[in-house]
């Protein structure tokens, strides 16, 4: 039995850039993200939170030393229009946190390591954001790997509904997808 190789994240940084030029023009990750993969495009869409002009962050996603996707994770109350659109749909409360996410790497797709990333992400998301009482995340409808993983995480859909899509080629309809902060567990006290 192979030893577990541990899922960890860091900021992304400009030398990060070409890596994630290569992985945006994968034709699995374009079709969902729709993001420009040239060292202008690339620069223009990581440059600003690079430089804290973006309120989300960027992180890679590291399998032991490697490289081998991208989650953006941001407060949905520091994008107003954006915690609006989705409200229409769900509760959205105070503090809610979202992701977005890829994996880059070809040969690591379709093994399950979405979901391992997600479950991760949740976990360092209650340490990083201590206030943050849920996590949603809305998914085109037609990306069924990318809710499946989701779910595969524990978060649970609790509706759908017509968002403006990343890519002008999908349908409107979204499924939102949620997980709250556990309650705090005291433990048993000794006498």
């Amino acid at each position: 039995m192979g030893r577990q190789v541990a899922i960890t994240f860091r900021r992304v940084t400009r030398d990060d850039f070409p890596l994630l030029g290569g992985w945006l023009a994968q034709p699995y990750v374009a079709r969902w993200w729709n993001h420009d993969p040239t060292p202008a495009g690339v620069e223009r869409d990581f440059g600003p939170g690079l430089r804290g002009e973006e309120a989300g962050e960027d992180l890679i996603a590291l399998l032991g030393d490697r490289p081998f996707g991208l989650v953006q994770r941001s407060r949905l109350d520091d994008y107003p229009d954006y915690r609006a659109e989705l409200a229409e749909h769900v509760e959205v409360p105070p503090g809610a946190v979202t992701i977005d996410y890829l994996i880059g790497e070809p040969e690591l797709t379709g093994r399950g390591l979405g979901a391992k990333m997600i479950m991760v992400l949740v976990e360092r998301t209650w340490t990083d954001h201590p206030d943050a009482p849920a996590i949603i995340v809305p998914v085109v409808a037609g990306n069924r790997a990318s809710w499946r993983a989701l779910e595969r995480a524990g978060l649970t859909r609790i509706g759908s509904g017509d968002l403006e899509p990343d890519n002008p080629a999908d349908p409107p309809l979204h499924h939102l997808y949620r997980i709250d902060r556990p309650p705090i567990s005291f433990g048993r006290r000794l006498p």
